[in-house]
């Protein structure tokens, strides 16, 4: 399986992790959970138990109430999040303890808009403190990023940013040349949601977003089977899986905390061996 030397450039936590699994010779597989559903305490079982499975990476959802490219499984688990009274103190304290729990980099999907209501230096102060990898921050335009940037490069944490099919080359170049830890590759033009085949023209915009790009390319949208994460294998540096996994939780609720863990390990294992 190809892997890039690109890989290995990437900053701070996020290049170890990559180097490694590339010379492992899979993909990397990055899950994403929404923090807080149904609670803190079981975000941080399900976040052990994806180390375990041996994701990657993991990104964390911060809930917020007016998603933007999120579908309505992960909108729905953002509802849940916030009713049982999700607050970002307690997220960065479970933050913390996840990050000296796991081995896997976090990095928090979070709305910009909470970014700047808190403060971007505080944010960034906080994220540092909590040991997170960078951040992940869907709705932030490419020209407007240049403080969070400077802020994000100044506390050695990754700023990741997204290309979208709609897109235009010229922009997606540069998002590329500007993303630090990886590039997010949103496969499909919508919102998330688990889809049963990668869209036409995937592989082609993945191969050339790698020429350009000097961190690993993911690919996220859509994602949910092994033959899906088999399949961006061969083109990509690794797979996001959002949707399928958010619904899982749901549907393992009854189960409690350790059924939830076990139930999500389970699936994100299978996901990992997939990748190889």
């Amino acid at each position: 399986m190809h892997r890039p030397p690109a890989a290995a450039r990437a900053p701070g936590p996020l290049a170890a992790r990559f180097a490694a699994i590339a010379a492992e010779g899979r993909g990397a597989v990055a899950p994403f959970v929404t923090a807080g559903d149904p609670d803190l305490a079981t975000t941080l079982e399900i976040l052990k138990a994806l180390d375990r499975a041996g994701a990657a990476v993991c990104e964390l959802g911060v809930p917020y109430s007016d998603p933007i490219a999120d579908g309505p499984v992960i909108q729905a688990s953002y509802t849940r999040a916030l009713a049982a009274g999700f607050t970002l103190e307690a997220f960065f304290a479970m933050a913390a303890e996840a990050t000296a729990a796991v081995t896997m980099p976090i990095l928090p999907m979070v709305s910009y808009s909470i970014i700047y209501r808190r403060g971007i230096d505080r944010f960034v102060a906080d994220a540092h403190a909590a040991g997170l990898a960078g951040l992940v921050v869907p709705d932030l335009p490419l020209e407007e990023s240049d403080l969070l940037d400077a802020a994000c490069r100044g506390a050695d944490l990754a700023l990741v940013r997204l290309v979208t099919p709609t897109t235009p080359q010229a922009r997606a170049e540069e998002i590329a040349r500007r993303s630090t830890g990886f590039l997010y590759c949103v496969s499909v033009a919508g919102v998330t949601g688990a889809r049963t085949e990668l869209p036409p023209g995937l592989v082609e915009r993945v191969q050339w977003l790698r020429s350009r790009a000097t961190v690993p390319v993911l690919v996220g949208f859509g994602v949910s089977t092994p033959g899906q994460v088999a399949a961006l294998g061969k083109v990509a540096d690794g797979a996001i899986v959002g949707s399928a996994l958010v619904r899982r939780i749901e549907e393992l609720s009854a189960q409690g905390r350790d059924g939830i863990a076990a139930g999500v390990g389970a699936y994100v294992a299978d996901l990992v061996e997939a990748a190889r």
